[in-house]
């Protein structure tokens, strides 16, 4: 494996930037709108005419007054302390399946075409991206082999709970109201436990047998008549493909539940392996994930819903169907679940997955498979190779498009942990790693998925400063606990973090406690507030 030496220098840009509002200079203005001309005024009316006192402002809000000049300094300032996919290798952050979206759709979702287009505008003057989202349909049941799609859930977690209630929705139409239990497993993602439990479920978790499989014996002894139906990942958190996970939906079949499949991450299975032959009734793509719109610091993303033909009639409306050559919105589905979210979905983020698919084909996407397990493997091969490191479960079996790996040995003889490791990171220029959702079975955790995206030089860069900053945990420990040392931000202590009392996610819930002394910045330069 080469070797990148010297590891880049790296070193983040410190603007100890203030808040948007703490940049406001009253009279201030970026743009100076048009009072409506005098002649449109006597033909409408004033628009505002008709507005009920109780919806009127009292006084104007309280909105930052900035200049342009001011404005653009401020967000490009910020970018510059910021890393991503288009400035760093993140091959970091295993379940994310953070990969590199083209450029040209970006320009193409900018376009005004699109970017201008009103949800309520008439859907004859919609057909362009109607037709968008039913061929965006048709790909995505190719791909899945279910029979129908929505596209309005906001995420992967807004897509589990749509599922959810459309397991609801079908068990009282069968008068089997009494399926009140989701089973799921410990290392599928966490919203497959939580949204089904905020949806009214109780939740029966399935924990690992000695290879990392669910126990299959223990979901045949939490199968009942009260069973609605079994929310999972496969490859789970691990990495680890169940080759058993028909037997596991037949099971739960026999009971009388349906199975859900959480396939935020399919970027080892496109092309391969399909949810219908694996037992599915539902399933849900990330479409900011897998099929490469960007992530949008937890938004803007689409959680694609998908289900078999006899579940089609509870999927949320309005739904995107073509007659006669043309498309329009059916709103006519009697025992749908109704709304999750306003008009039909983020359309931006769909156009972005339609346009990846049309540029890869049907070879193309299994071939981006084939290059996210190549990758994945080998990071794998190498890391195995470093006494600190170790791999759980499935001993001699190769995981998928990532890896749950362990810095227990590390953390025994040196006192550096996984967190330590994670922190020093970004001091050569690399995004942390994901360690582990919560509890942490696996000890001292980090979870790599390197994609499709991500060449073998770029490994070895990543390979590398791992091994270095393992290195330096060995000869001076202390020198990794205490890092980062070249970011925007040095090391935040995180008790201070979780403080309730301190988090401030609104600008006058922040004025309210920088009042009572509670926010601030320390002389060091290191984060001392929300």
């Amino acid at each position: 494996m080469a070797r990148i030496k010297p590891l880049r220098r790296y070193h983040g840009a410190r603007w100890d930037e203030e808040m948007i509002f703490e940049l406001s200079v009253p009279g201030e203005r970026g743009v100076l709108p048009p009072l409506p001309e005098p002649e449109i005024l006597d033909e409408v009316g004033d628009p505002l005419a008709e507005l009920p006192d109780s919806l009127r402002r009292q006084k104007p809000p309280a909105l930052p007054e900035v200049h342009q000049q001011r404005v653009l300094r401020h967000y490009l300032r910020l970018s510059q302390e910021t890393m991503g996919a288009d400035i760093t290798i993140e091959a970091s952050h295993g379940t994310c399946t953070m990969k590199y979206s083209p450029k040209v759709q970006e320009h193409m979702a900018g376009h005004p075409g699109l970017s201008e287009l009103h949800p309520l505008q008439d859907p004859d003057t919609l057909q362009g991206i109607l037709e968008i989202y039913y061929q965006l349909e048709q790909y995505l049941k190719e791909i899945s082999g279910l029979d129908a799609f929505s596209f309005q859930p906001g995420g992967g977690a807004h897509a589990v709970f749509t599922n959810a209630c459309i397991l609801r929705a079908y068990h009282q139409s069968r008068g089997e109201s009494h399926r009140d239990e989701i089973i799921t497993t410990i290392f599928s993602h966490p919203s497959n436990a939580a949204a089904p439990k905020t949806a009214g479920y109780k939740i029966i978790t399935l924990m690992p047998d000695e290879d990392g499989y669910p126990d299959f014996k223990a979901l045949e002894a939490a199968l009942s008549e009260r069973t609605a139906g079994l929310f999972i990942t496969n490859p789970e958190d691990t990495g680890i493909y169940n080759p058993q996970v028909d037997k596991i939906t037949s099971a739960v079949h026999r009971a009388g539940g349906l199975c859900v499949y959480d396939q935020a991450n399919a970027n080892s299975l496109l092309g391969i392996a399909r949810a219908r032959e694996a037992g599915f009734d539902l399933c849900h793509f990330n479409l900011h994930k897998t099929f490469s719109s960007p992530h949008g610091c937890m938004g803007p993303a689409v959680g694609a819903a998908g289900a078999r033909k006899e579940l089609e009639p509870f999927l949320p409306v309005p739904r995107v169907v073509k007659e006669d050559g043309r498309y329009r919105l059916d709103y006519q589905r009697p025992q749908s679940i109704g709304r999750v979210r306003s008009f039909f979905g983020n359309a931006p983020v769909v156009f972005r997955a339609y346009a990846w698919i049309r540029q890869h084909g049907a070879e193309g996407l299994k071939e981006v498979s084939r290059l996210a397990v190549l990758n994945s493997n080998y990071l794998e091969h190498h890391l195995r190779r470093l006494p600190e490191v170790s791999v759980w479960y499935a001993q001699g079996k190769r995981r998928l498009e990532q890896v749950r790996y362990s810095l227990e040995k590390l953390k025994q003889q040196t006192g550096v942990g996984t967190s330590d490791v994670q922190r020093r990171m970004a001091d050569f220029g690399l995004q942390h790693y994901w360690t582990s959702h919560h509890p942490w079975l696996v000890p001292e955790p980090f979870t790599l998925e390197p994609t499709e995206s991500y060449s073998q030089a770029d490994l070895d860069e990543y390979l590398a400063i791992l091994e270095h900053i393992i290195e330096e945990a060995k000869q001076d420990p202390d020198l990794v606990k205490n890092s980062p040392y070249n970011c925007a931000i040095h090391k935040v202590p995180a008790p201070r973090i979780d403080e309730p009392e301190r988090i401030a996610v609104t600008w006058r819930q922040y004025q309210r406690l920088k009042a009572q002394g509670k926010m601030g910045k320390g002389n060091s330069g290191q984060a001392d507030g929300a």
